[in-house]
């Protein structure tokens, strides 16, 4: 597949990532449930008001069930209100058989979701006609020499994007995303850093070393994963919106206005856990609560 990875429109398309896990007992309460549709469709409609196009729901194969019902209704649901979907695959921590769980989720997935009467189906996003999916690394076990081989036979074959920069098996994936990253100086106790220099040298590098690759750009508001039962006490600070608008911002200076960035993926829609949403807004200085993340230009 000969890619082409430049802009089609005059603004990246604002996609956001999308947690499908609430309602679980293994996850914090918030008020809501993943598998009510009526709240999917409300968060839907919410996202479409402040110019997000989409969401990159996050999905696990069969090793999570509660996710893929999650997924289905979304897919389903974006289908119905003119809304993208795409999927963020979780790659598998284990040391033995990622490589041939993946194949496997990938095979479930493409028969699942990407069939032509699949429900949702003209909802999941594509470039160039391309089904786009998006890769989130965990135990890095993973051969994706042989997964890009399988995946070729797919017609039309997979555009696939990893996070941050290339690495050993660049050649297998179309594109990288920046994911929240408070820099080279790592995660500091006052939460400073925000990440500004992370994104610079992923835009900068991503320009200059791999300009035929696709550079998704990335946007926080903050983090904090105090209430994640993971969690390792990281936190960047919100600084009162000014984190969630510089890191919205920030690919302008690497990029012309004549050739945008395709997609700005924001992170997260509603990841409450690592206190990333935007979905109820973004904390405040000056009343003590949340301020809409609006406007996102």
């Amino acid at each position: 597949m000969p890619p082409r990875h430049w802009a089609t429109g005059q603004q990246p398309e604002l996609l956001a990532v999308y947690e499908p896990w609430f309602g679980h007992p293994a996850h914090i309460s918030v008020g809501y449930s993943s598998h009510d549709p009526a709240e999917v469709k409300k968060q839907i409609q919410e996202a479409q008001s402040m110019g997000i196009s989409g969401f990159v729901v996050d999905w696990y194969g069969d090793r999570d069930p509660f996710n893929d019902v999650t997924y289905a209704l979304v897919q389903k649901t974006a289908g119905e209100q003119q809304f993208h979907v795409a999927m963020l695959y979780d790659e598998s921590n284990a040391e033995v058989g990622a490589t041939d769980e993946a194949l496997a989720d990938f095979k479930m997935f493409h028969d699942k979701y990407l069939a032509a009467d699949a429900p949702g189906r003209s909802a999941y996003l594509t470039y160039d006609g391309h089904p786009v999916i998006f890769i989130f690394p965990k135990g890095h076990h993973t051969d994706w020499d042989r997964v890009r081989e399988d995946l070729n036979q797919w017609n039309p074959q997979p555009f696939l994007i990893y996070e941050n920069l290339p690495g050993a098996y660049a050649k297998d994936f179309q594109g990288f995303y920046a994911w929240v990253n408070p820099g080279k100086e790592g995660w500091k106790a006052n939460g400073s850093d925000w990440g500004k220099d992370y994104l610079e040298d992923f835009y900068q590098t991503m320009r200059t070393k791999y300009p035929d690759k696709m550079p998704v750009g990335g946007a926080w508001a903050g983090f904090d994963d105090s209430k994640a039962s993971w969690g390792l006490n990281r936190h960047m600070d919100f600084r009162c919106g000014r984190t969630f608008r510089d890191t919205f911002n920030l690919w302008k200076k690497y990029y012309p206005p004549d050739n945008p960035l395709q997609y700005l993926l924001i992170e997260t829609w509603n990841d409450y856990e690592e206190g990333t949403a935007i979905e109820r807004g973004i904390p405040s200085c000056g009343s003590g609560g949340l301020q809409p993340a609006l406007p996102l230009q």
